[in-house]
């Protein structure tokens, strides 16, 4: 018989309050850890991805400098023109690729709003 007896209407709408503001304190935490995942993912993405295009180009830029001398005495324009076509085809794969990637739907705060729908789904009768 040691529980206290309740404060009332006052009482319970603090408990009520309190409550409230610990799920919004819980429900903030896990979208500002969201935010930080993601920027570090996006940052680990945009090293990695300046990194490739870097050495890759320097590879493109030395083959295609190595088959124009190889064929330079009989077949140099022809060399030319197939790795300038070859080059143009996949920044045109390259460039859809990417406007595709663009459209899709980000997983950005996908967890924070599951939550919250959980949330909600327990506060309705």
């Amino acid at each position: 018989m040691a529980e206290n007896p309740p404060a009332g209407v006052l009482g319970s709408l603090k408990g009520w309050a309190a409550t409230l503001v610990g799920v919004a304190y819980t429900r903030l935490e896990i979208l500002s850890t969201e935010i930080a995942e993601e920027k570090i993912r996006v940052g680990q993405l945009l090293l990695f991805a300046v990194a490739a295009l870097f050495f890759l180009g320097l590879g493109i830029v030395f083959a295609a400098i190595f088959l124009t001398v190889l064929f330079w005495e009989t077949h140099r324009l022809f060399i030319l023109g197939s790795l300038a076509l070859l080059f143009l085809v996949a920044g045109t794969l390259a460039w859809r690729l990417l406007l595709g990637k663009t459209r899709e739907k980000s997983r950005l705060f996908a967890d924070s709003l599951g939550e919250l729908v959980k949330d909600r789904s327990r506060l309705e009768p």
